[in-house]
């Protein structure tokens, strides 16, 4: 995967070389005898013609060449800094942006490409103090939108949220980029610093801003119920949850716990139920069904529950639903028949929604099997799951 990488850099920085090469040739009047271009041109497709034949290495050593044959072409060297951060050699894409940055024959586009390229080099060093002061720079200067992106990685990294989020505003402005999303995520770190901290009514304050930023923040509503259920406040969880269900249903099985606790502490069984109800027909998980069948055995007893579980997991089968249907026909003795039909139809169903053959390479799954996988189209690496072997 490494090599592939490195060959992708390399494809991209074509065309970059390819100019350079033309404005070797356009300067070589001025700058350069006829023998020295006719070196850098016999150099140039050389290395074209190691990264065709994928021989990497070699064509790195031609463009070394090519930059320390013509130091004063800028994209060279600043193309030569990012192919040594990407291979690692950090410090020495660090000394090369540093040298272009202080040389006094750039204009105000290039000096900003070095700078951006040398904050790259410290962020990528770990010298994150030294990166956010190249990047402050920029940004005071109000040069770079860019330098406003590196900043916020910067103080993710350093868990600073409130800077975080300045910059993460400034970046909107400045771009029309929403950055809505993201915000709403640091007020919720924000949020959760607080409540830790037993600071309730900060929290709050954050939870609040993280709606503004994100009005469907899942994260917000979440911090908002355990709030709610920490204060006593039932009806409010209640509301917070049902909120983070109906906004997202795929994060239903984390708030579902506390949020039938918060119905059982208010007393509304039906308005639990009837909620249960609305989410089997929105989540296609099984944990709905599984809570509203505990629901109905004690309400009802085993049989209806048995019933509505069989029921539903024709539609939906699951390993925990079958284990759930085991335990309730037990406890009903039902007729061992019945239950072993309903258990046979469950399988089946499981069986033909999971695959039975992975590509070893990509992960791709299939019911059949291919020599070649339809997805990253590697030969012999589909094979079959043990789950399904004869062994």
């Amino acid at each position: 995967m490494a090599f592939i990488n490195e060959w992708l850099w390399f494809f991209l920085l074509l065309p970059l070389a390819a100019l350079s090469g033309w404005v070797i040739g356009r300067r070589g009047g001025k700058l350069h005898s006829e023998s020295q271009v006719s070196r850098l041109s016999t150099t140039y497709f050389r290395g074209l013609n190691y990264l065709l034949n994928e021989q990497p290495d070699k064509a790195i050593e031609l463009f070394l060449h090519i930059a320390e044959l013509d130091k004063e072409t800028f994209e060279t060297q600043v193309a030569l800094g990012h192919l040594f951060r990407r291979r690692g050699e950090v410090d020495r894409a660090i000394r090369l942006h540093q040298a272009l940055v202080q040389r006094n024959d750039l204009n105000d586009a290039q000096r900003v490409q070095a700078l951006l390229a040398l904050g790259e080099d410290y962020m990528k060093s770990g010298l994150l103090d030294r990166a956010e002061t190249v990047f402050s720079e920029l940004v005071a200067l109000d040069l770079s939108p860019l330098a406003l992106r590196h900043l916020i990685g910067i103080y993710q990294a350093e868990r600073d949220w409130s800077k975080a989020i300045e910059n993460a505003q400034r970046f909107e402005e400045a771009t029309g980029e929403p950055m809505g999303k993201l915000i709403a995520q640091f007020e919720c770190e924000l949020a959760d610093r607080h409540r830790a901290a037993g600071e309730v009514d900060a929290a709050r304050d954050a939870i609040a801003r993280a709606y503004q930023a994100d009005a469907n923040s899942v994260r917000a509503g979440m911090l908002e119920g355990r709030i709610e259920m920490d204060a006593g406040r039932h009806a409010a969880a209640i509301r917070s949850f049902e909120r983070v269900a109906r906004s997202d249903p795929d994060y239903l099985p984390e708030v579902m716990p506390q949020l039938l606790e918060a119905y059982e502490a208010v007393g509304d069984v039906p308005g639990a139920r009837k909620f249960l109800a609305e989410m089997c027909e929105h989540y296609r998980g099984i944990a709905p069904v599984l809570a509203l069948t505990k629901m109905i055995e004690k309400e009802e007893g085993v049989a209806p529950a048995r019933a509505y579980l069989a029921k539903e997991l024709k539609n939906r089968p699951s390993v925990r639903g079958e284990a759930a249907l085991i335990e309730l026909s037990l406890a009903e003795e039902a007729d061992p028949t019945a239950t072993l039909i309903d258990l046979r139809n469950i399988t089946d169903q499981l069986l033909v929604r999971n695959p039975s053959y992975r590509c070893t390479r990509c992960g791709f799954g299939a019911r059949s099997h291919h020599w070649q996988c339809p997805s990253c189209k590697e030969w012999g690496s589909v094979k079959p799951l043990l789950n399904y072997a004869v062994v």
